[in-house]
Parts: structure tokens; sequence; C-alpha cells
């Protein structure tokens, strides 16, 4: 495990208002169900903005979720690849989005170290009612939130299991 990359999870957003936490309900849901080797870490980022800077200059492999405003249909999802992460955010498709790239971008110029990162979000449906539970819509699409996370980790070559699983080794991709 000594040279195994660090891969951090990190859900972002705001649980107080409705979809808008969906990063943090989808972690939350992650971590009581998976366990996870010691090189990957799963992280309630909230809308702590550049206050991640800490832990995200400490890790090779960044997967984030949150909700991502595409002007589509509520409930689709997307991933947005490392590369194209700039040129997303500067249609501001999230409450909190620009705090993360001015991170990111410290990252890369002040401290020359920024993870290779991917985003997977959703179309939010309510972003503004105040409301620790998600839209219908949205919660409906957490399971399949979860198999994307697992999917990139098993692209990275990441072994997991399910919590009470027989099996320790539920998938495995070699490096």
């Amino acid at each position: 495990m000594k040279n195994s990359p660090r891969i951090m999870i990190l859900g972002v957003g705001c649980k107080l208002l409705t979809d808008e936490g969906f990063g943090i309900h989808v972690i939350e849901a992650l971590d009581a169900r998976h366990t996870f080797p010691d090189n990957v870490s799963i992280v309630d980022g909230g809308v702590l903005g550049l206050n991640l800077l800490g832990v995200i200059s400490e890790t090779d492999r960044l997967i984030v979720i949150d909700v991502i405003r595409n002007n589509g249909a509520p409930g689709t999802l997307c991933r947005i690849d490392h590369d194209d992460i700039p040129n997303r955010f500067r249609a501001k498709n999230s409450l909190h989005q620009i705090d993360f790239l001015e991170a990111m971008t410290v990252c890369r110029t002040v401290l020359d170290r920024e993870p290779q990162t991917v985003i997977l979000g959703v179309e939010p449906a309510d972003v503004e009612t105040c409301s620790v539970e998600l839209t219908p819509v949205i919660r409906a699409k957490t399971e399949e939130m979860i198999r994307l996370i697992l999917s990139e980790l098993e692209s990275l070559g990441v072994t997991w299991a399910e919590k009470g699983a027989v099996s320790e080794n539920v998938s495995c991709n070699s490096l």
C-alpha cells in the first residue's frame, strides 16, 4: 500500500438547501455501506471552498460529488473530467463551485500540486427550499451515483467491499 495513490471522495454541498446537499447525502450512504482500503478517504466538504485546500493538496486523485446546473432535466447525471473543470466552472454551475475552483487553482499555482480530479454531478430539481430532504427525483439518483463512484474507484484499481458482505474483494482491477 506504500505506493498506492491517495484517493479522496469529496462530497460538497449544503444539506440545508434540499438538493444542494446531494453530495453529502451520497457520501454518507457510500460510507455507511462500503469499506475501502486505507489510501481511500471519504470527506464531507460541505461548503468549505478554500478551507478544503489542506486536504485537497494532500491527495493524488479526487472524486467530487456535487450538484451541477446544466439546464437539463432534474436528475440528469454528468461527469466532468479534470481538464474540463476550469471551463465548466466559469458558468457557475453550483452555489459553491467558484470557491472550489479557487482551491484547485491555489493547489496548482501556489503549491505546485493539483490532484487529478473528476466531478460526478446531478442536475438538481430544487436548491432554494430550506429542507434537509432531497427531492424525490434526486433522492432516486443516489444509488446510481454510488455505482458511478465505485466504477471510478475500480478504474483506479481500488478494491472495496460492502459492509457485512462475506467477500473481502467485491471488485478489483490491477493498476
